[in-house]
């Protein structure tokens, strides 16, 4: 039934409403009954005891000893008129005058209800006002009345203490009921408004909370039909808004995402393309002699230079498929990174000669130990030295920096003159798919998952890779290390001269 969290506020907001005014009625109710019965009790024992104390100052000037049936007989106006006078107190008050016996002598009746006069007082009460203890209670009277009363007896005393009869004050109406009736109904009236109110005010504060959810429900729905284009208005700073934040954020992530993974599509849909058009239309053409047979060895080897680059594109995928379902397994062990950048370096000497570029090789220590994946990070140096290279200008300066750092890890970076990469590709350039040249102009080869591959494996080793770039001016790529001491028996190799020059 209730299906939608609208619903749910509603309902939830209602019953607690409802079942907060029915406690503050009950509280009210018995806080109001308690003070009735308190006050009424007082108010018949001060009129039992007013009462009783006329008698016995009467009998006194009346030299009455004893028979208080006599007394009552003598004095029967002055006694009625004292009893209406005590009964006028409350308009319920019912006051009897008995004998030591408990029979009824005499009473005022300001009540509804019928005094049976003929008879007598039980004698469990009796008893203990015979025995000078005044008595209150809240109980029938059998025989005396139809209904239960409040009661308050005390003892008429003779001069010599001596109990000649009682004076009973009754009451039926314990309790306030026309003050508790127009209480409950003035609350059920506020509770009636209150409610009302509370209705609208939580039907636009759950609105407000839940048009923002919708407009997610739509906007996802969209994501989910392949339209990353939907975006979730955000109003406010509350959490509402910080999640509807994080769904566009999500979406231009995605957006980003379908876009690179287009891109990545395309290039190697290129890649692929290209090399096998070449092998298949120089195989064709030496199997049907269209290439003369001294070209043969020509170009079985441009063949075989584009069936290298084939297998390479598809070992550079299956790497990103096996970091992804982490079936790629590192070997953590000391190795000499310094002499992995040297190696590295000079692997690149016919390109850096090509372009002239001014190269500088900077090492705190002649050989510095890291504790990792010597492949990997061979892997991942290898190909930030060669984007170092692709993009550096003509005659620019490339440096390899090893350092050591205050928390016992070595950093590494890779800096270049050249291009650069613009503000807007820095967050992305870790991002499977994303290449920054877009035009491939300068990188015909790359599908966009070097970048990748590096943060996945650096993550991988617990540690951090960066990159800085001014943009058409220069770029630093930099990863750091965990450092160890040399493995025992270490011999420091001799320092290998790094080509310079331009």
């Amino acid at each position: 039934m209730f299906k939608s969290v609208f619903a749910k506020y509603i309902t939830a907001f209602m019953v607690i409403i409802i079942v907060s005014f029915a406690m503050l009625i009950a509280i009210i109710s018995a806080v109001v009954n308690n003070y009735s019965v308190n006050a009424k009790a007082d108010l018949v024992s001060q009129s039992a005891h007013t009462a009783a104390a006329y008698i016995e100052e009467k009998m006194r000037h009346a030299g009455v000893s004893g028979d208080f049936t006599e007394f009552n007989a003598m004095h029967e106006a002055d006694l009625s008129l004292m009893m209406q006078a005590v009964a006028s107190t409350s308009e319920d008050f019912t006051i009897l005058l008995t004998d030591n016996s408990g029979n009824i002598l005499s009473y005022n009746d300001q009540s509804s209800q019928t005094v049976n006069v003929n008879a007598t007082i039980p004698k469990s009460v009796m008893d203990e006002i015979n025995n000078g203890q005044e008595v209150s209670q809240l109980d029938f009277l059998e025989g005396v009345f139809s209904e239960k009363h409040m009661i308050y007896a005390v003892p008429v005393l003779t001069a010599d203490d001596y109990v000649c009869g009682t004076v009973m004050v009754c009451t039926t109406s314990v309790k306030l009921d026309n003050l508790l009736e127009l209480m409950i109904k003035t609350i059920a009236m506020a509770s009636l408004w209150i409610m009302l109110a509370a209705l609208i005010a939580v039907y636009f504060i759950t609105e407000r909370v839940i048009r923002p959810l919708r407009e997610m429900n739509k906007a996802v729905k969209c994501f989910a039909a392949g339209d990353f284009s939907a975006r979730v208005p955000v109003r406010g700073k509350d959490e509402i808004a910080r999640l509807a934040v994080a769904v566009n954020d999500m979406a231009q992530s995605l957006d980003n995402l379908e876009k690179m993974r287009n891109t990545f599509i395309g290039n190697v849909s290129h890649d692929l393309r290209t090399p096998m058009t070449t092998i298949s239309g120089f195989i064709d053409g030496i199997l049907d002699g269209a290439i003369p047979p001294e070209k043969h060895e020509y170009y079985l080897g441009v063949i075989a230079t584009e069936v290298r680059r084939l297998s390479r594109l598809v070992a550079t995928l299956l790497d990103v498929a096996r970091l992804q379902a982490g079936d790629r397994k590192f070997t953590m062990q000391p190795f000499d990174i310094c002499e992995m950048a040297r190696q590295i370096l000079i692997s690149f000497e016919q390109k850096i000669d090509a372009k002239r570029l001014d190269v500088e090789f900077e090492c705190d220590e002649e050989n510095m130990f890291a504790n990792a994946d010597r492949d990997a990070i061979y892997q991942i140096l290898y190909n930030i030295c060669d984007n170092a290279v692709k993009f550096s200008c003509e005659g620019g300066r490339l440096s390899l920096t090893l350092r050591n750092t205050k928390d016992k890890k070595v950093h590494i970076r890779v800096f270049n003159e050249g291009i650069g990469i613009p503000p807007a590709d820095l967050p992305f350039i870790f991002e499977r798919f994303y290449k920054s040249d877009k035009s491939r102009g300068l990188d015909k080869s790359g599908v966009g998952l070097g970048m990748f591959i590096a943060k996945t494996i650096i993550d991988a080793h617990h540690e951090k890779i960066w990159v800085e770039s001014e943009y058409q001016k220069n770029c630093a790529f930099q990863f750091t290390l965990a450092k160890v001491d040399p493995p025992a028996g270490h011999n420091h190799l001799p320092e290998i001269e790094v080509y310079h020059g331009k």
